[in-house]
């Protein structure tokens, strides 16, 4: 038996969403600051820049899986172990994490009690994988932890061209099954633009999409049909997905080209 005062409501810090066996712990201050930098702290948090962090409540039957480094402390009878099942699966996995910029050891945890993550200054999304038809692919570094009812592998881009040319790498890492994925974002879920596909397209400029259905195919193609048209509207190559599926973009996490208020 345990007790602990983590996950109650207080002027600091309250649970914010709970999905499958995670819940989101958000701060809403922070005030372990020094004088030096209490003002930055101040108006850090008026702009939702704030510790979260992330609590796996285990009840002995499902586990959960994590980004290497990541646990921070462990409540009751919980159990780390690698997810390696013998020389040949560490070896794939190393060859995977060179590939995809992940961990190659993902430890996983089980038993019953409290597994709580490190804070992190992210946005956390917990995604469903039934939202997804039991199928999606992150970006490089959004993997956080997920249930260990979803399965992690890297899959290839469909062309090297479309890899090269799309910015987005020759490999990424897929999640399958069933249960949640939890997926730390650049931009808070209300700046995310959700994009549902039925037998349809979807172009984008630039390598802004972070997570979307495996089912899709992605491309890298000319915005016209000829190289002078692509010119002539100075939009050159864009990032194509075709299919049936969903797509997560964050168009404003690396919005280095929008007017400033001087410049207008």
């Amino acid at each position: 038996m345990f007790k602990t005062n983590l996950m109650q409501a207080s002027k600091i810090h309250h649970i914010t969403e709970t999905a499958g066996c995670f819940q989101l712990l958000e701060y809403d201050r922070d005030i372990s600051v020094s004088p030096a930098s209490a003002a930055t702290a101040y108006f850090a948090q008026e702009m939702n820049v704030r510790k979260r962090q992330v609590i796996a409540s285990l009840d002995g039957k499902t586990g959960v899986t994590i980004q290497s480094g990541a646990m921070q402390m462990m409540i009751g009878q919980v159990e780390a172990a690698t997810n390696v099942k013998g020389a040949g699966d560490l070896v794939k996995k190393f060859v995977g994490s060179k590939v995809t910029g992940e961990s190659a050891i993902k430890p996983q945890y089980v038993g019953e009690g409290l597994l709580i993550l490190e804070p992190t200054y992210r946005y956390v999304l917990f995604e469903d994988l039934a939202r997804w038809n039991g199928n999606m692919v992150i970006e490089d570094g959004l993997f956080l932890a997920c249930e260990n009812s979803v399965n992690l592998s890297v899959v290839a881009r469909a062309s090297v061209s479309s890899a090269v040319l799309g910015g987005e790498g020759l490999f990424s890492t897929a999640l399958t099954g069933s249960g949640v994925a939890v997926l730390e974002s650049p931009v808070p879920r209300e700046e995310l633009i959700e994009v549902e596909l039925q037998d349809d397209t979807l172009k984008i400029d630039g390598s802004m999409a972070i997570v979307w259905s495996e089912s899709l195919k992605f491309t890298v193609e000319r915005t016209t049909k000829t190289l002078i048209g692509s010119a002539a509207s100075k939009e050159g190559l864009v990032n194509v997905y075709r299919g049936t599926g969903r797509v997560l973009i964050a168009p404003v996490a690396a919005n280095f080209g929008i007017a400033t208020p001087e410049s207008v």
